[in-house]
């Protein structure tokens, strides 16, 4: 086992691929992960129900509330989700005067990134509804919002489930941004074996594979759900 871990990599009496490092700093990393993924959940969830209020800002007839809500998904899908974290890391605090927590900001900025995306999901997914239901129920009486509620969304919420499991991934992998605010991710900690052992490649090639493995696992774990949703199971 020993002599398994130790084997090198090597071309012309060059490492190009230690093992032993990557065995040495694996528990390291997968730390790591715990926080990836605490990330990703927390700021996904929330973003589920922030990213509908915006999206029925966005279809709503009344300018005052539609306007705001189409600058806001225009802007947050404009920019870099890197500068949206060092805006709400930096720049905030020195407009509203209060010490920054990276923890909480990394947060904010993943979520209000999210929303934005997950606001034009939903608002796909609503307006690829036929108008004749929503005239319909409103010739039965029904307001605008109970429509909304009870003939509209729960329609269009099973058609955006797709999109929406995309966005976890999308947000699962972009979540690796917040280490710029020093927060010990998987992507930090890759940054720091790589400093501590000299060994970049291992660090980072370590790293994407276990990017790549929590990706295909969410991805058939979400297509797994869409399959049970669509059968009703």
């Amino acid at each position: 086992m020993a002599g398994a871990i130790n084997r090198k990599l090597t071309r012309e009496g060059t490492i190009l691929f230690d093992l032993n490092v990557v065995a040495r700093y694996f528990p390291f990393l997968i730390r790591g992960v715990g926080i990836t993924i605490q990330f990703t959940f927390i700021s996904f969830l929330i973003a589920i129900v922030l990213g509908l209020l915006i999206a029925l800002g966005r279809v709503s007839n009344n300018k005052i509330i539609r306007v705001p809500c189409q600058i806001y998904i225009d802007f947050i899908r404009g920019t870099p989700l890197l500068a949206q974290i060092y805006l709400v890391h930096f720049g905030l605090p020195q407009i509203f005067h209060y010490k920054p927590v990276g923890y909480i900001d990394a947060l904010i900025a993943l979520t209000l990134n999210s929303s934005a995306y997950m606001a034009e999901i939903y608002r796909g997914g609503i307006e690829s509804i036929e108008k004749g239901q929503m005239e319909a129920a409103r010739s039965l009486g029904m307001t605008y919002g109970h429509a909304m509620r009870y003939v509209i969304l729960p329609q269009a919420i099973r058609r955006v489930i797709p999109p929406m499991g995309n966005e976890f991934i999308t947000l699962l992998k972009e979540s690796s941004l917040v280490s710029v605010i020093g927060m010990e991710d998987l992507m930090m900690r890759s940054k720091m074996m790589a400093g501590q052992s000299f060994r970049p490649f291992e660090a980072y090639f370590t790293t994407a594979l276990i990017y790549l493995v929590l990706t295909f696992t969410f991805t058939r774990l979400l297509g797994y759900l869409e399959g049970r949703l669509k059968t009703g199971g």
